[in-house]
């Protein structure tokens, strides 16, 4: 096999020339967004009103809905859209920008090859998300099945830059994570009011290839804390359940799921990171009505003990 390997130092530079050329040439379409910032429990939420959910909708009511175990009909990863691509991260993943983005440099971190969104992340997944992050600092994040927001059944992680707000932290979600409760790998966030498994992360971990085997045993953790078990499908390891997983250079966290919108409003792991986005004025009040935090509570599981 050929022996592909990110350029250390290149990615960002990259994006930016890749991300110009596809507004340019029409691949991309510029953003248009309104943001609104909503307190709820603490947290200072990032809402934003976001055109490019309108043309994912539209795509979306045209194709059929992704099930669970099954290929997509069209996969828009194989082949890929050369103007969205970045670079080659590994013999097994590759990044591209994506096209439906809701923040700028937003990157898809595909596997070349089809693997299920439903299959359980692997080494491979963890290596190349590593190498991404170890180029800026942003948070990555798998929506792990349809209910946590997954809109294609091509395997692939995201990633998009920090800070997400314009005021501190930069994850709004951050704020709380302070009150965690160290139970062995996995810990809980008291001020979370849904299930969850949380883990700190020792510094450097998550920009180093090295310590990708690490971040993978943690993974394997929190979704056993969480309650979530492996299945075996078509001889490929899958999750039991919906979730959301983020990661930073400094903390992971995994929400299992239940729906995957409330009041018609989408949430995918972003959501849990303190950023909510909607299509429109109507949506924008129904999170305001709702509070984001009770309008996560509504798609995750009721809070309980760690297992």
């Amino acid at each position: 096999m050929e022996n592909r390997r990110l350029e250390p130092g290149t990615l960002w530079s990259a994006m930016l020339r890749q991300a110009e050329h596809a507004l340019r040439c029409g691949a991309l379409q510029q953003i248009e967004t309104s943001q609104t910032v909503l307190e709820s429990d603490g947290i200072r939420f990032v809402v934003r009103q976001v055109s490019s959910l309108i043309r994912k909708e539209q795509q979306r009511r045209h194709t059929p809905k992704l099930q669970d175990g099954e290929h997509a009909p069209a996969d828009p990863f194989l082949p890929y859209e050369p103007d969205l691509f970045v670079a080659d991260i590994s013999d097994t993943h590759l990044a591209l920008l994506n096209k439906f983005n809701v923040i700028d440099n937003h990157l898809l971190i595909v596997t070349r090859d089809f693997e299920s969104q439903n299959a359980l992340l692997n080494l491979a997944d963890f290596e190349s998300l590593i190498a991404c992050m170890a180029e800026f600092d942003g948070l990555g994040f798998y929506n792990a099945g349809a209910a946590a927001g997954a809109s294609q059944a091509h395997k692939h992680l995201q990633m998009v830059p920090l800070p997400l707000g314009d005021s501190e932290p930069p994850v709004p979600i951050e704020s709380v994570l302070a009150t965690a409760l160290l139970d062995g790998l996995a810990r809980t966030v008291p001020r979370l009011p849904f299930r969850h498994a949380f883990a700190s992360l020792e510094p450097g971990a998550a920009i180093s290839v090295d310590a990708a085997p690490s971040l993978l045993s943690r993974y394997r953790a929190l979704l056993e804390a969480a309650g979530i078990a492996p299945v075996e499908v078509g001889g490929e390891l899958h999750q039991s359940a919906p979730y959301n997983l983020l990661v930073t250079r400094r903390w992971m966290l995994l929400v299992p799921r239940s729906e995957e919108r409330v009041e018609g409003v989408s949430i995918n792991a972003l959501g849990f990171a303190g950023s909510l986005f909607v299509r429109d004025a109507a949506q924008m009040r129904a999170i305001e009505r709702l509070g984001p935090m009770a309008a996560l509570a509504r798609v995750a599981l009721p809070a309980g003990a760690l297992r």
